[in-house]
């Protein structure tokens, strides 16, 4: 089991480690790092470029995150680290998942989510892993992730502040895992994504506070 979830982790990791948000912008001649809120994440991307460069990161960084939950699931039902029933393809990815595979899921999920946030190719910075998260438990907790994407919705509709949305998104994760019955593993790992999540959206916090922080809709920042 070691070595899969030795596996698992470094490819997640590598996958959430790929900087879409800062090569999009070099490709537009920016450096995300340098303008708007200095995050390469997918917000301050549409902020500064325009809601195509934005939406592309999106994606982009959604995907980073449901294809590393899929091949971790993909690795644990392999021929040579056979540990549950094989995947077909026609079911729930995890509805027949085996704790050990669930666990090689959240692995490559946590990898991809540290990637994003610190990335080796970027010096260890990076964003906030919303979106890579957000891909990531579509795959592995896909009624949750859409539960989480309607209060994405509801929030940052009535506010217009896609940070606070984010953040009331990530928080009721744990709580749809619990009331949903899910695994003690998935809930406590809800738990810690959100609260992750949280902490990486402080300086929001201190933004939305003091009443600064940028809504939805304002005008984008010019490049240097």
């Amino acid at each position: 089991m070691i070595v899969p979830l030795l596996i698992a982790a470094v490819v997640g990791y590598l996958l959430g480690a790929l900087p879409f948000g800062y090569l999009v912008a070099k490709a537009k001649g920016v450096n995300i790092f340098e303008v708007g809120s200095k995050n390469p994440g997918a917000t301050n991307v549409r902020r500064v470029l325009g809601h195509g460069p934005g939406n592309l990161v999106l994606i982009l960084d959604a995907a980073k995150g449901a294809l590393a939950v899929f091949l971790s699931v993909l690795l644990g039902t392999s021929s040579k680290f056979r540990i549950g029933p094989a995947f077909s393809g026609s079911e729930d990815l995890m509805s027949a998942a085996t704790g050990q595979i669930e666990l090689l899921a959240i692995a490559g999920l946590i990898a991809a989510i540290l990637g994003h946030s610190f990335s080796c190719f970027t010096g260890f910075r990076g964003g906030k892993s919303v979106a890579t998260g957000a891909g990531g438990f579509i795959v592995l907790f896909p009624p949750g992730a859409g539960i989480a994407l309607v209060v994405f919705g509801i929030t940052v509709a009535a506010t217009r502040y896609i940070s606070l949305g984010s953040m009331v998104a990530a928080i009721t994760l744990p709580l749809s895992a619990y009331f949903l019955h899910r695994s003690p593993l998935l809930i406590g790992v809800s738990v810690a994504v959100a609260a992750f999540v949280v902490i990486r959206h402080r300086a929001n916090i201190s933004r939305l506070i003091a009443g600064t922080e940028s809504k939805v809709g304002q005008k984008k920042e010019t490049p240097k």
